[in-house]
């Protein structure tokens, strides 16, 4: 016999010229490359006898005579077995103990996952060809069969992992999708619904009027393929300096429209995630988040968005919209106080930031910004002090999340914090933060501190301290 032939077990071991002793029903295979065996002999029937020479792990994988077989961990310990009633005995037990799925390295079950695409996904009229996709279903090394019911009466209308079908009439129809390893099976369930092929698909728009119409500094904001929202915390207290802030967006599809006079619009849809299938049906843009004509969309942190929107006319048919929504931070502290060194080192004062660098959902940051403001002389100068010891200092510290610094301001001279927008007796302060800092391969993404850091004895009168975030 080849090394690697191949033995089936029906609870029993089925010989090389095909007997088989069946206890009851499940189906198994070992290659002579997995078996758990000694140099020889090898497994029989009949009154030979046969060992198992090595103990530990060895590979035994349950088999399905259309999709192959999926593999499962097991461990003996070195025994020589008897006549062919102890073999059958035995195999009893191996088999009956994988009957709740097949176990992973770690020990963990291999759950089943059923899962089907099909395109289009949408506006299938009569007489169009359909293609099933179940290539999302668990697990996927080979071990799965799939049966497909098309219309849902019970009866098997194609197998494999991809099929193809053409509804002849229009109607709604229940696509199920079966999944087995050959013990085990589970469903998955989709309704499809066809429209006459003379039908015509709506329009829909989403409206770009609920973009702000001046951004935190008064500037107009100019939008048209986009939402640009900003939210504008001025005069904050020194007490709350965690960044928290979110908003509502007003969505609005009122301008989408029907294909005919005879027809209308009966569903808005919004999926506010789409790179997310919340749902589980394999499409990731049809999740009902919010449905309405207009609708408003709550607790908006800042951050960039895209929204899908989904219309449905009262033939049956949808159009989709999508649009990016990009939603800018700016948060203003005035008038306090930064404490003088002391026995105890500098002053800090920290700000708390969330900054969102996350490629997979595409909610990037494009840019962080902390501005300060503050006399170039305080009020308590020494008289007679020279002109740098009379001189105000304060400086800017970036942290990321595991608090590690991530960039100072202490390398800006003094030159550097004038400009045309400052007055004439103070210093403006500004350091950027490029999105590059917050990438994974640089100082990642979550939770940041902007801290104010005064090492002069003197304490310093801040005009303002403001932290902006761009996303657009």
């Amino acid at each position: 016999m080849p090394a690697d032939a191949r033995w089936r077990w029906h609870l029993g071991l089925k010989s090389r010229k095909g007997a088989v002793s069946t206890v009851t029903t499940g189906v198994f295979t070992l290659s002579a490359s997995q078996q758990p065996l000694g140099a020889s002999p090898r497994p029989s029937v009949g009154r030979r006898r046969t060992s198992f020479g090595a103990a530990g792990k060895h590979r035994c994988s349950r088999f399905d005579a259309a999709a192959g077989h999926r593999v499962l961990d097991a461990a003996w310990a070195a025994f020589t077995m008897g006549r062919w009633p102890v073999a059958a005995s035995l195999m009893l037990l191996m088999v009956a103990s994988s009957l709740a799925g097949c176990v992973t390295d770690a020990g963990d079950e291999v759950g089943l996952d059923a899962v089907f695409t099909l395109s289009p996904a949408s506006n299938i009229r009569v007489g169009d060809t359909v293609a099933f996709d179940a290539s999302g279903s668990l697990p996927n090394d080979g071990s799965l069969s799939y049966r497909w019911d098309f219309d849902g009466n019970g009866t098997v209308d194609a197998t494999g992992r991809t099929a193809e079908w053409t509804f002849g009439v229009a109607g709604s129809f229940t696509v199920v999708l079966t999944i087995s390893d050959g013990i085990r099976s589970k469903d998955a369930t989709r309704t499809v619904d066809v429209v006459e092929a003379s039908a015509e698909a709506p329009t829909a728009t989403i409206s770009t009027d609920a973009s702000s119409e001046f951004d935190c500094l008064g500037e107009d904001v100019s939008a048209t393929s986009y939402l640009l929202i900003w939210i504008c915390e001025d005069d904050k207290e020194t007490s709350d300096r965690k960044i928290t802030a979110t908003t509502t967006v007003a969505l609005d599809g009122s301008d989408s429209e029907a294909a005919t006079s005879d027809d209308y619009i009966t569903e808005w849809t919004w999926d506010l995630a789409p790179s997310e299938d919340d749902d589980g049906d394999g499409d990731a843009e049809n999740d009902a988040d919010l449905q309405g004509e207009t609708v408003d969309w709550t607790s908006v942190a800042p951050g960039e968005y895209e929204v899908v929107l989904t219309v449905k006319s009262s033939k049956g048919l949808t159009s989709t919209d999508e649009i990016k929504v990009h939603v800018n931070y700016a948060g203003t502290w005035t008038d306090f106080e930064m404490g003088g060194n002391s026995s105890s080192g500098p002053a800090q004062l920290d700000f708390d930031v969330t900054v969102v660098y996350d490629r997979d959902s595409g909610n990037t940051i494009r840019k962080a910004i902390a501005e300060l403001t503050y006399p170039k002389q305080d009020d308590d100068w020494v008289v007679g002090g020279g002109q740098q010891q009379n001189n105000n200092r304060l400086e800017i510290y970036v942290l990321d999340e595991e608090n590690e610094e991530v960039v100072n301001s202490s390398e800006i001279g003094d030159d550097q914090r004038e400009d045309a927008n400052c007055d004439s007796d103070d210093y403006c302060l500004s350091l950027p933060l490029s999105s590059y800092l917050m990438t994974d391969t640089t100082h990642g993404d979550g939770e940041w501190t902007m801290r104010i850091h005064n090492d002069r004895w003197n304490d310093i009168k801040v005009h303002q301290f403001r932290v902006v975030l761009e996303y657009k």
